[in-house]
């Protein structure tokens, strides 16, 4: 109401001056001049003024108001919603007729199928579980573990090169290692070591003996070499670390000396076809320098067998002597005949012409000169009637022989050093077996594991047992 008021007096206030309010008797206001509005204020009342804290108060009851204004239009609004949602489950509750409540369930009876079910327990997992338990307990041969255990050593030599270049000949060695305990692992299960160890040791007559109390643990006394070969499988166990190389064989047999005895069996062989791979890659080794020594010996028998034949031919064991000595003779031959010039000079300026002196130096002149002149067609491969010597061919013969000659000997020495080099490198990369354990001798058995053996049966038995009883009750189900 105090609102209301203030609002016409505010529209009062600013009204025009021509009009005028009304008065208490709700005439008409008169109209007045432009004085009216001065005289109103100076007749008007002087109003008091409001406080602001009343202003705020009267701005938060307002809000208030709105707010339970909108308050309870929102309370009809979902008051309607809720009368619409009632009034349509009422439809459907009229539309729908209410289901018809089923009969209580009868207490619970053992069927057929349970019985089945529990009949097929009895016969697939309980009896026969009892039957193993009866047979591990009363019929399985007691067995006697021996142990040995064994790795590949290399010769410890380290040539020059490898001494220089450091880690790379470790490297080498620990790879060809690698390879030779893969090796002895393949072969101890292979059928040529049983072959090897049946007709060395007789191991049907080892393993069968117990077949007529234990034929499952035992070896039939006729059994072939492949079932031989399946049942050392099962008794005989080999072990590769790859890390370390090490190998580890564990034998079972029925006696702990006949374990014994099969396990060092197995080392010897394994030790011999290290061996024997050994000899075969140091054959291959040294082959190829032994082949190329034997042609460089043959080459220099060649060269040999014909610098002898040139010797034997010509009479002449070194021709190059034989022509430092006709050398000689020619140089003598030539100082003679200057001296014989020099004579002659002489004697044409002390004597007259015609004198027998002057002849007979000439003479001789001529003769040294003829004996030059045949001394030197030996030099220029001319032979006369009396079977001069042609040195000149003699000596490049005797050249081309003696090159030949030494060529072999340098190849032969070249060949002999490339032999003893491969036969060294072949002798630091042999490889042999070196025993780090047993074999052992057993006190006590310690297999068959029949414990462990019952739990795995029975849990064999009774998963397949659930397994096909989970088949059947889904087909059922499905049905």
């Amino acid at each position: 109401m105090e609102d209301t008021a203030d609002r016409s007096a505010a529209a009062r206030a600013t009204a025009g001056p021509d009009r005028a309010a009304p008065d208490a008797a709700g005439e008409p206001p008169a109209v007045v001049g432009p004085e009216g509005p001065a005289r109103r204020e100076a007749e008007a009342p002087a109003r008091p003024r409001r406080d602001p804290a009343e202003k705020k108060r009267r701005r938060e009851a307002r809000a208030a108001k709105e707010e339970a204004r909108a308050e309870a239009k929102a309370a009809k609004a979902a008051a309607k919603a809720e009368a619409k949602v009632a009034e349509r489950a009422e439809k459907a509750k009229a539309a729908k007729p209410p289901p018809a409540v089923r009969p209580p369930a009868r207490p619970s009876a053992p069927r057929g199928r349970h019985v089945l079910m529990v009949m097929t327990l009895i016969v697939g997992v309980i009896l026969p579980s009892i039957m193993a338990a009866w047979y591990l307990w009363t019929r399985a041969t007691d067995q006697y573990a021996s142990y040995i255990g064994f790795s590949i050593r290399a010769e410890d030599v380290t040539s020059s090169i490898e001494s220089v270049f450091g880690g790379l000949g470790g490297l080498g060695a620990a790879t060809g290692a690698e390879t030779d305990a893969d090796i002895v692992h393949d072969y101890a299960r292979s059928q040529e070591l049983v072959q090897r160890l049946d007709e060395r040791l007789d191991l049907r007559a080892i393993w069968s003996p117990p077949h007529d109390e234990d034929p499952v643990f035992a070896l039939a006394p006729d059994a072939s070499l492949e079932d031989l070969v399946d049942y050392w499988g099962r008794m005989v166990s080999v072990a590769l670390d790859s890390s370390s190389n090490l190998l580890e064989v564990r034998v079972l047999s029925f006696d702990p000396e006949d374990s014994r005895a099969i396990a060092l069996a197995v080392f010897e062989e394994s030790s011999a076809t290290i061996n024997r791979l050994t000899a075969i890659a140091r054959e291959d080794a040294t082959r190829y320098a032994r082949e190329e020594l034997e042609r460089a010996l043959e080459r220099l028998k060649d060269a040999r067998a014909q610098l002898l034949r040139f010797r034997s031919d010509n009479q002449i064991v070194d021709p190059l002597q034989d022509l430092t000595v006709l050398l000689g003779v020619l140089n003598s031959l030539q100082g003679q005949l200057a001296e014989a010039f020099i004579e002659l000079d002489l004697l044409q300026d002390a004597t007259r012409e015609g004198d027998p002196r002057l002849v007979q130096a000439q003479q001789r002149i001529d003769a040294i000169q003829a004996r030059i002149d045949l001394e030197r067609e030996k030099f220029g491969g001319r032979t006369d009637g009396g079977g001069a010597t042609d040195y000149s061919r003699l000596v490049g013969e005797y050249e081309r022989l003696s090159v030949d000659l030494e060529f072999a000997q340098a190849a032969y020495a070249a060949a002999l050093t490339a032999l003893d080099a491969a036969q060294a490198e072949a002798q630091r990369q042999s490889r042999y077996l070196a025993a780090y354990v047993g074999p052992t001798l057993a006190e006590t058995p310690a297999y068959p594991r029949r414990p462990l053996l019952l739990a795995l049966v029975v849990v064999f038995l009774f998963v397949t047992w659930a397994t096909i009883m989970l088949a059947w009750y889904s087909v059922r189900d499905r049905r």
